[in-house]
């Protein structure tokens, strides 16, 4: 994995020149992705890969578009988070297991004030989840499903069953500041959004998202397959590139700050 550049400017007066390419560490991609220091209020984080066309899955899932450099963005992702946040369709299409770190990342990770594994966090207004599926039967932490007070009691009280942390909202849905208060209220505040592109969605509308993180697989796919964010409601949030990395196989992996909030 090389870095190509830190950004790409369209003006002369940028202060930039140049490019900044060579072999990019472990450290170092731990370094380019780490949280902010100072966090007044949580940082939400998204991650996804697509295609060159803008395919944000094959037959279905995002894992056939995985790459070795896309892997080891993902895994130095879930390093640096306090929880991993995912809707429940995301969940049963990709067959969510629990977040596995290595016993260096483990150490790293207790060093530096966090636990040693972070949590599952699922978004699902119904509790519509399998209380038998990977989530709750291989993982080393209890996952938090966040469901609302419509949600079938029968079902969630199988998922509290199978050792789930529910948390409920009001109401028949779930909002965007309802799922970050959620896990903030649980002291995790160093958020990364898996997917799907409907929770995604709503966080881009709720304007929540400080930060995406893309990887471009060397693909065309064709097909419907849809985007990585969907919602109703048309939200333009201003971003500027972090970062831009790139992998000898041709995988494009660029990092997307928001610009300060007015």
């Amino acid at each position: 994995m090389q870095r190509v550049h830190i950004a790409t400017y369209l003006t002369s007066d940028s202060g930039q020149s140049g490019t900044d390419t060579g072999e990019v560490t472990g450290d170092a991609l731990r370094e380019l992705y780490a949280y902010p220091v100072e966090m007044p209020r949580p940082w939400v984080r998204a991650n996804f890969v697509c295609s060159i066309d803008g395919a944000v899955s094959v037959g279905g899932v995002s894992g056939t578009l995985g790459t070795p450099a896309d892997k080891k963005v993902f895994d130095t992702l879930r390093e640096a988070a306090d929880v991993v946040l995912v809707g429940a369709g995301t969940v049963r299409a990709e067959n969510y297991g629990g977040v596995r770190i290595d016993a260096d990342g483990r150490q790293r990770r207790i060093a530096s004030g966090l636990s040693a594994v972070p949590p599952i966090a699922v978004v699902s207004a119904r509790a519509h989840l399998d209380a038998d599926a990977r989530l709750f039967t291989d993982t080393e932490v209890a996952p938090i499903v966040i469901t609302c007070a419509a949600a079938d009691p029968v079902r969630v009280a199988a998922l509290v069953e199978a050792g789930a942390h529910v948390i409920r909202t009001g109401g028949s849905e779930i909002t965007g500041p309802e799922v970050i208060a959620a896990v903030e209220g649980l002291g995790l505040r160093r958020i990364l959004c898996e997917g799907g592109p409907s929770l995604f969605g709503q966080l881009v509308a709720d304007d929540l998202v400080d930060e995406l993180c893309l990887t471009t697989a060397p693909v065309l796919v064709g097909g419907t397959a849809g985007r990585i964010a969907t919602s109703p409601h048309v939200a333009t949030v201003s971003m500027t590139p972090a970062h831009v990395l790139a992998d000898t196989d041709g995988t494009v992996l660029t990092r997307w700050v928001r610009l300060p909030r007015p």
